[in-house]
């Protein structure tokens, strides 16, 4: 074998066209180095196969926005008040902060997939949770307001806990089987 056999059977990356490889893309077949190969259960795919891959899941619509962000925010101002009725019970009020938290963040959950139709985005995800936060703000603001710790701690501690397992819902986040 001569070396401008060795040339010219060079592959390179379509991505870095100066980096020699042999790895090619499950998909579409383009010749990837490893820098842009994506590793799957089933080979590695290129960066551009695996967003068109993540895009097919991605079914929201413009108005599920609307309807996610109106939903989570009027749900999440409900919780707020409850909570704060909750926090001047006094040291049962703790107790149930903890477990009514956790009840109203599935609560939204549910009805933001109701009302979204089960549609699906990280953008949509996001968009829930940021009406959760606006909807529970007048609450917070008018705690601060009166000077009342307990009444902003209680709200804390339903954010806390709420927002990240309205998330958790609404993406199929798992953390055991």
């Amino acid at each position: 074998m001569t070396d401008t056999e060795t040339i010219s059977t060079a592959t390179y990356c379509y991505a870095h066209p100066t980096r020699e490889t042999a790895l090619r893309c499950k998909r579409c077949e383009r010749y990837i180095c490893a820098s842009c190969a994506q590793r799957t259960p089933t080979g590695y795919l290129c960066k551009d196969c695996v967003r068109a891959h993540q895009k097919s899941f991605d079914t929201s619509e413009w108005y599920d926005f609307i309807f996610g962000f109106l939903t989570a925010g009027i749900l999440s101002l409900v919780a707020a008040l409850l909570i704060t009725l909750i926090s001047s019970i006094g040291f049962i009020g703790w107790f149930l902060a903890f477990s009514a938290a956790p009840i109203a963040g599935a609560t939204i959950a549910e009805s933001v997939r109701f009302a979204t139709r089960r549609h699906r985005s990280r953008a949509l995800f996001i968009t829930v949770i940021a009406g959760m936060a606006l909807g529970a703000l007048p609450v917070i603001i008018f705690q601060i307001l009166n000077m009342n710790i307990f009444g902003i701690i209680f709200q804390v501690i339903y954010l806390v806990i709420a927002v990240p397992l309205v998330y958790a819902r609404l993406s199929g986040i798992q953390l055991s089987k």
